[in-house]
């Protein structure tokens, strides 16, 4: 396997090839599965119709500032943001409008196996291209060193920003997967993580999670003060995936504006209203969807072990099917799972997972639960091993990611928990599984 800090070259070791796995489970047909229901959940609605107006409109603040010949770097990170593009594209041209001239570089630690090309190649595949934000991407691992925190840990900067004439550093705010904090997932860890590329994403990671809510803030404070960061660009999705707020943050003001989202951030997020649930089926996850691959802010398993994961409902078993097109064979989160599919197994790249895993530091993001032949096998395992399970019968909650939860499918025992709430609608009657003759689960029926 490569040094986390050399290129990636895994040849024929990329993939999986699974073999010799039963195509049933022993006595699985003295398992018997519930119906299903479907169920929509009710969140806070919030939301941002004119994404790019809105964007314009808070970039205002900052006519004063004299952009002409301008160089200024524009951040792109690796998840799967609604409106990114707009508000991107947004930023692109009002700062054209000021004369300066724009350009996008991707900050995303060691994403995209920690290669120039790769980080391109992810941008892409989330819409994110030269000709959809009107500006071009200059991508590098270079990076240059601003500072060294007390406890010895280096700070680094994308050396084509820092080189820049000026940094917007814009990003997604919300609850982070693996440590709680005033600051968590947000505008100052894409500088510190993100433009700090694979060796600053490596520094701050050996540290561990554990210290991150000291650490991320720390090395915040040495970029604003180091890097010539002309304002961020923070944003909010509500849980139906929506552009819920979008602020533009001076400086002096980044971190306590941070701070302001992630506290509105975690008021409108989504999760799963079940009280207890024996098994939860993972429709797909993936670096896109989550940092973690499934967000511990909806399952509770977090990749440290840290506290601060409790409104999450306990879950015994999750059955993982299958990692998302855009998270390009990264399986990170796979490993909090208990049971995945042959299907699923197959698509992982582990010199892309390896890369991300080692940087992070986190080893069991990227084990490889038990592999079931089928989406039918991996439930009735799931099923198999769940202790306790309540005479009514299984609570199985299934979704298609950690990200939309909007509209999910619940065991009938789950119903009782759900009834009489406001925020809750049963959409119809309950129905059984359906499984092809591979054992693949058919699509439910739209609501």
């Amino acid at each position: 396997m490569p040094h986390p800090k050399e290129k990636s070259n895994a040849g024929d070791f990329r993939s999986l090839t699974v073999r010799n796995i039963r195509p049933t489970i022993a006595d699985g047909a003295d398992i018997s599965l519930p119906l299903m229901a479907p169920v929509r959940q009710i969140f806070p609605s919030d939301r941002i119709d004119d994404i790019e107006g809105v964007t314009t409109e808070q970039l205002m603040a900052f006519a004063p500032l004299d952009l002409r010949g301008k160089r200024v770097a524009v951040t792109a990170g690796s998840r799967g943001i609604k409106g990114i593009v707009e508000i991107l594209r947004a930023t692109v041209g009002w700062l054209r409008n000021r004369g300066a001239e724009p350009f996008l570089v991707p900050a995303m630690g060691s994403h995209g196996a920690a290669t120039a090309d790769g980080q391109i190649e992810v941008l892409k595949k989330l819409g994110i291209t030269e000709a959809s934000v009107g500006a071009p991407i200059r991508s590098s691992m270079a990076v240059v060193e601003l500072g060294t925190l007390g406890n010895g840990m280096k700070v680094y900067c994308d050396k084509l920003a820092f080189e820049s004439d000026g940094i917007v550093v814009c990003n997604r705010i919300k609850p982070h997967t693996a440590f709680k904090g005033e600051i968590e997932s947000g505008l100052v860890k894409m500088m510190v993580i993100g433009l700090g590329k694979h060796k600053g994403a490596t520094a701050v990671h050996q540290l561990g999670f554990d210290h991150f809510d000291e650490v991320i803030p720390a090395a915040g404070g040495v970029f604003l003060a180091k890097a010539p960061i002309l304002f961020g660009l923070g944003m909010v999705e509500n849980a139906y995936g929506k552009v819920a707020a979008i602020k533009a943050l001076s400086p002096e003001r980044l971190m306590e504006g941070e701070a302001d989202l992630l506290k509105y951030a975690k008021r409108i997020m989504g999760r799963i209203y079940v009280s207890a649930v024996d098994v939860l089926i993972v429709d797909e996850i993936g670096k896109d969807i989550s940092g973690g691959g499934m967000d511990a802010n909806v399952t509770g398993r977090s990749a440290w072990g840290l506290p601060g994961f409790d409104d999450a409902p306990p879950i015994q078993r999750i059955v993982v099917r299958d990692l998302t097109e855009a998270t390009a064979g990264s399986s990170m989160g796979l490993g909090l799972a208990d049971f995945t599919t042959r299907r699923c197994a197959e698509k992982i790249d582990l010199a892309v997972t390896y890369t991300n895993a080692l940087t992070a530091l986190a080893l069991v993001p990227c084990k490889i639960p038990m592999i079931a032949a089928s989406d039918r096998d991996a439930l009735l395992l799931a099923l198999k091993s769940a202790q306790r399970v309540p005479e009514t019968g299984p609570r199985i909650v299934q979704i298609s990611n950690t990200k939309d939860l909007e509209d999910i499918w619940v065991s009938e025992a789950c119903l009782s928990d759900l009834s009489g709430r406001d925020d809750v609608a049963i959409m119809g009657g309950a129905q059984p599984f359906g499984f092809d003759d591979a054992g693949a689960m058919t699509p439910w029926p739209a609501n």
